[in-house]
């Protein structure tokens, strides 16, 4: 029952319904807070997780803050419901319009999230801006923004590789617990928290409570203190969807399956009143019930549903209860949070009339909200120490050299989320976070770096296809395994496999020297075979089939996320026949000795490597043939890329470079440059220009029309290309200043880039084209 066949099925299976209750409650998932016991337990010892009843969960270790003198304690029960969540802010208005005291807050999923920030002291105002500017890429975007990844993990994107990586395990093949791992959506709550550090809930400026669900025993437990961010995101996070949290051998997820209304907890917090806001979970007709995942949905429904009916007969004829009109508005649409909160406001008007009567004067109420949003300044105090979780396989030297935080310097807040971005980055963790510790006369930084369950090796596939329909279709299909901190510095052994119009396998040891992973090693083999068109003018007169073997070493230095530097030395062997063309182009059935002196210089702050809104790259090739070292001929061909990225609003303008050039004597017909094709001197076959050296450059302007839940973007786009290429191979070929435009639609998908685009050159040469991955 541990194999292949079964990790995969229940992968698969969460992953479904993770899709699923992404409409029925919000998302989020890791964290160490402290949890409460259940009611009538002995009294837990401090840091110990109990899971409560899901009936009845209660802090019985937290103290009930004193009762209001001369009226009764009312408590706000805030119900989850994903992104129909933000309906709970208008209804916050109504009650500070009115002047109704709220004197505690029990809130779960995105109740939990509404419910902490207005509890720390944020105001209304200041929420519903951050709302205003929420959406799903920003909070579940699973990888940091790309500028902060680790070189090695950038480089990935250059290729088409697409699926999730896949832990390869002596047990089996494992996917991740969650489709995200929630660092990214963390980020959003800490400016929601509007406090950070470690808390006792009931010292904040309103006594709080939140709701997560055991995920192995599947019973309901309550928060009283925690890091309140990392609180929100266990409260919110969806089975499949969202990592769950991870906490003294506990998974904690979305508290929405046990306690979606937590009337029961505000009851043990000392309501005499609650107000209780349900944000409904409708089920679905019967016509929609046709899939697994309508049918799925629908369980899920039904299981809050039914903990919902429990908590709304508890409530007694003094409690008040909201009810926002909903209607369609999905739970998953978290880029229009701010449409539902007029919603909630009307709902809250509709029982005007029951809230009247807990108002408070004037003078009174403004006292309690100025004494509910004074927050003490931030603790910005150095800490002695930074303490990592214990790591199996990771160098935790290496996890404070990526850090920019350091002992006995002060602690910036933005440094701090950088710091867990960039860990995050380096790809070795399933979840990173933090939080403060007071120990005797020292204060602690102690990172929860967690590293991936499935790992430490790990498998991912891609795909590539390409079409100029005009009989000429490619295909590549690739895999990937990668087996990473095979010693203590950090060494990975990577094995790239690709079968289609080029034909290869590649496989490197990279070896870093030092703990920082500043400089390393890499020995590499290579051995690749691929179809080389020859064109003259715009008609093909023959193909060449193109084996080639190499061996080489490099040694080079990571400039951290920036880029690297290789300098190398290669030895192989290269081959070609002649597959179709004229005889007088067979180029005889002697091979090519291979040995050169390499190197090469990347650099890469793009803030995506498809349709980049943000950044700049740039790379250096060098490759220098030398006959001294065996090589058949004396040598030196070098080749400069750039590409710079500015956006005005929408409007986005990539603007890039390419040239190449032989340095010294002219390169060999084997080994001449090959361009054109889409955004490549477009209107040109691609690889129809060959030759030895080349000038190009472009500007490439792009607008995304709309979004999609299962697609980036959809982007129209025009490109203008100005190219030289000199020295060709064959007469006929394309010489002087070429000049070409392009147009095309591209979709920011799943499974890479897909582009449909025509281009033209000056000449009157054009082309259709189609691609999915990288042009």
């Amino acid at each position: 029952m541990h194999g292949p066949a079964y990790r995969f099925g229940f992968s698969l299976v969460a992953l479904l319904a993770a899709a699923c209750l992404a409409f029925v409650t919000p998302a989020a998932g890791q964290g160490t807070p402290e949890l409460a016991p259940a009611p009538h337990q002995p009294p837990a010892a401090p840091a110990v997780l109990i899971p409560a009843d899901s009936s009845t969960a209660t802090d019985t270790t937290a103290s009930v803050a004193p009762r209001p003198l001369g009226r009764p304690r009312i408590c706000l029960v805030l119900s989850g419901g994903g992104a129909r969540g933000a309906a709970h802010i208008g209804v916050l208005r109504v009650l500070e319009s009115m002047r109704v005291p709220v004197d505690c807050i029990a809130g779960t999923s995105m109740g939990s999230l509404v419910g902490g920030a207005y509890a720390s002291g944020m105001s209304l105002e200041a929420m519903e801006a951050l709302v205003a500017n929420i959406s799903t890429e920003a909070l579940f975007k699973e990888r940091p923004p790309r500028q902060d990844l680790a070189i090695r993990r950038k480089l990935d994107d250059q290729t088409n590789l697409f699926t999730p990586e896949i832990g390869v395990r002596s047990d089996g093949l494992m996917l991740p617990k969650g489709a995200v791992s929630g660092v990214q959506l963390e980020t959003v709550l800490r400016k929601l928290s509007n406090v950070p550090g470690y808390r006792d809930f009931d010292e904040l400026p309103i006594p709080y409570r939140a709701v997560a669900t055991d995920l192995v025993t599947g019973t309901a437990v309550v928060f009283s203190k925690g890091e309140l961010a990392n609180v929100m995101r266990a409260s919110m996070s969806v089975p499949g969807a969202v990592a769950p949290t991870e906490y003294q051998g506990k998974l904690l997820v979305d508290g929405g399956l046990t306690d979606n209304l937590p009337v029961d907890v505000a009851r043990a917090m000392g309501a005499d009143i609650v107000i209780a806001v349900n944000l409904g979970t409708p089920l679905m007709k019967r016509e929609s019930l046709t899939s697994l995942l309508g049918v799925t949905s629908q369980m899920l429904n039904i299981l809050t549903e039914q903990n919902v009916r429990t908590s709304l007969a508890s409530l007694r004829p003094t409690d008040v209860l909201i009810l926002p009109e909903l209607g369609d508005f999905s739970a998953g649409d978290f880029d229009h949070l701010p449409k539902t909160i007029p919603i909630g406001e009307a709902a809250a008007q509709k029982v005007a009339d029951r809230l009247a009567p807990l108002a408070l004067p004037p003078a009174e109420y403004a006292q309690l909200r100025a004494s509910q949003q004074a927050l003490p300044p931030p603790d910005l105090r150095p800490v002695d120490e930074i303490r990592l979780a214990p790591l199996e396989r990771v160098n935790p030297d290496y996890v404070r050299a990526t850090m920019e935080t350091k002992p006995n310097a002060p602690i910036s807040q933005e440094a701090l989320d950088r710091d867990l971005r960039r860990v995050f980055g380096t790809g070795d963790f399933e979840h990173v976070n933090y939080r403060f510790l007071e120990e005797p006369g020292k204060r602690i930084l102690s990172v929860d770096a967690i590293e991936k369950s499935y790992g430490p090796n790990y498998l991912r596939f891609g795909l590539g296809l390409s079409s100029d329909f005009r009989g000429d279709a490619y295909f590549n299909v690739l895999a990937s395994y990668r087996r990473t901190w095979l010693n203590q510095l950090g060494a990975e052994w990577r094995t790239d496999v690709q079968v289609g119009q080029t034909s290869s396998i590649v496989t490197e040891f990279y070896q870093p020297l030092d703990t920082r992973q500043l400089f390393f090693i890499a020995p590499r083999l290579e051995a690749q075979r691929r179809t080389i068109n020859i064109f003259s003018g715009d008609t093909r007169i023959a193909a060449y089939d193109v084996r080639r073997f190499d061996a080489a070493l490099d040694i080079g230095s990571q400039f951290t996320k920036y880029g690297e530097a290789r300098l190398g030395m290669l030895i192989g062997h290269e081959n070609a026949t002649l597959s179709t063309g004229p005889s007088t182009l067979d180029p005889g059935s002697g091979g090519i000795a291979r040995r050169a002196v390499t190197g090469r210089v990347l650099v890469d702050q793009l803030d995506s490597i498809n349709f980049p809104r943000d950044g700049y790259g740039a790379t250096l090739n060098v490759y220098s043939s030398q006959a001294g070292l065996g090589a058949d001929t004396t040598y030196t061909k070098a080749e400069l890329t750039g590409t710079y990225v500015l956006s005005l609003g929408p409007h986005t303008f990539n603007m890039g470079f390419r040239f190449g050039s032989n340095v010294g004597p002219p390169l060999p017909r084997y080994d001449l440059f090959q361009w054109g094709g889409f955004l490549q001197q477009s209107g040109f076959s691609t690889g129809q220009l060959m030759g030895g050296n080349i000038e190009f450059g472009r500007i490439v302007y792009y607008n995304k029309l709309f979004r999609q839940t299962l697609l980036e973007g959809v982007y129209a786009g025009v490109s203008l290309e100005a190219g030289r290429v000199g020295a060709p191979l064959v007469a006929g070929s394309p010489t002087g200043l070429l000049k070409s435009a392009a147009m095309f639609l591209g979709l920011d998908s799943p499974v890479g880039p897909l582009y449909v685009g025509y281009g033209r050159a000056s000449g009157g040469q054009y082309s259709w084209y189609l691609f999915l991955g990288k042009p």
